[in-house]
């Protein structure tokens, strides 16, 4: 090279590479580990729609339909000095009042959020930063294909149906699809139908891959493995297991709080049942636990006055000692918030309080898994309202018990494959609207 010119700085490859790297393992597994500086939290960000799909063959959940709520700004409102003078007097007659000061319980709630405020805002800039992530999620929601009838109300209500004096008498037809061995050793399938009671019946999905059912012109995917009963609070002690050893080591309880919002919702359309919440202190959690241990998942709003009874009376009745807190921080497809992180009864942010059933959480050696290490902070993109992001995948590693773990949710809206779900509506979000065939 002529006079003092130096050769060029090679590019740095191996940054670009690890990003990569972490990329195909979020499209893998649906799981993103991020990096929170400053802090011992972890963070993830979840993609549920890849989640689920892992867990289908013939069928896949449709992004659009998964997605289907917006986030469009909120509407303008007109200009004072154009607008009509009843308009004007219209909307200050509307106008909200001037907040209130916070009472007791709602100071104790403002002091845990000021908590977990650093938490949540260091999990969101690491995503934030994430170039490469942000990117690949802006097109995670991107597609075509979208069922016209998601969210219109089209679909059966089976909390109605649970509830008429007809609900002994539904029957669901699902079509399985089992192995079939012809005389010349090829192999091929067979399609055998079979009615079920829809409501108060165990109805386990033994097949290759997904079955079909139908009911009252609505078609349902049911992944394989899957078992499900469709009741009221009455019949869930008929879940526990006939022997302990057929107990469950991932129990996930999503349950329909009590809350003023929710009442208002119910009114007005008869769609979220609440249930009171001494209710839930005869759920038989103990009895569905494994004895070589469980792990429990409650979700919980960030009402102080449910915290506190959640702390107090509904985990030691269950024998869960020093839950971990975990948050689900929801985003919307660019990465930002959904909502003020700030405004006091909207936080955009649930609670996850998350402990062991019949685990020595003081003896270390000799287990087959790892203990829940502090706070971390789960985000995605939310989807219909009141449906969370899967787990199993995010906390196989602190599940106890022989593996593969036998899991269960209650008040589930959706099925698993290899879990038993239990609600008064498991087969809401298996609709095939929701779905495309592969």
């Amino acid at each position: 090279m002529e006079g003092n010119e130096r050769p060029p700085k090679p590019l740095p490859l191996l940054p670009q590479m690890e990003i990569s790297d972490e990329l195909r393992s979020f499209e893998a597994t649906g799981v993103y580990r991020l990096n929170v500086t400053g802090t011992s939290t972890g963070a993830a960000f979840l993609d549920p729609v890849r989640l689920l799909n892992g867990s289908y063959q013939r069928f896949r959940i449709i992004p659009s339909a998964y997605y289907s709520r917006s986030f469009e700004p909120p509407r303008q409102v007109g200009n004072p000095e154009t607008e009509p003078p009843e308009k004007r007097r219209k909307r200050k007659r509307n106008q909200k009042p001037k907040p209130r000061g916070l009472n007791a319980m709602e100071r104790i709630a403002e002091a845990r959020h000021q908590e977990a405020r650093p938490l949540l805002l260091s999990a969101h800039e690491s995503l934030i930063k994430d170039k490469y992530l942000l990117e690949h999620i802006s097109k995670m929601i991107e597609g075509k294909e979208h069922k016209l009838d998601v969210g219109s109300g089209f679909e059966n209500n089976f909390v109605e149906l649970g509830t008429s004096w007809r609900a002994p008498f539904y029957e669901i037809t699902i079509c399985f699809r089992k192995p079939h061995v012809l005389g010349n050793g090829e192999g091929s399938f067979n399609a055998q139908k079979t009615s079920f009671p829809l409501f108060n019946c165990i109805i386990s999905v033994e097949a290759i891959d997904e079955a079909e059912g139908d009911f009252q012109n609505r078609h349902y995917i049911l992944p394989r493995g899957s078992c499900f009963l469709m009741s009221d609070f009455k019949r869930v002690r008929d879940l526990i297991p006939g022997s302990s050893n057929q107990g469950y080591n991932l129990i996930v309880v999503d349950p329909p709080w009590e809350n003023g919002c929710v009442r208002q919702k119910e009114a007005l359309c008869c769609r979220y049942p609440t249930l009171p919440n001494k209710y839930l202190l005869y759920l038989p959690v103990q009895e569905l636990a494994h004895p070589a241990g469980a792990l429990l998942v409650l979700w919980i709003t960030n009402r102080e006055k449910l915290r506190m009874f959640v702390e107090k009376e509904l985990l030691p009745s269950w024998g869960v000692k020093d839950p971990t807190v975990f948050y689900w921080l929801k985003v919307k497809h660019d990465g930002s918030l959904i909502g003020d992180l700030d405004l006091f009864h909207h936080r955009p942010y649930e609670c996850l309080l998350i402990g062991y059933i019949n685990v020595n959480t003081d003896a270390k050696q000799g287990s087959n898994f790892k203990l829940l290490e502090g706070t971390q902070v789960i985000m995605s993109v939310p989807g219909a309202h009141s449906r969370k992001p899967p787990l199993e995948k995010l906390l196989s590693e602190y599940i106890p018990g022989p593996k593969p773990p036998r899991c269960i949710e209650l008040f589930a809206r959706e099925l698993f494959p290899g879990w038993t779900s239990w609600g008064n509506e498991p087969l809401h979000f298996q609709d095939s609207m929701y779905f495309s065939e592969k």
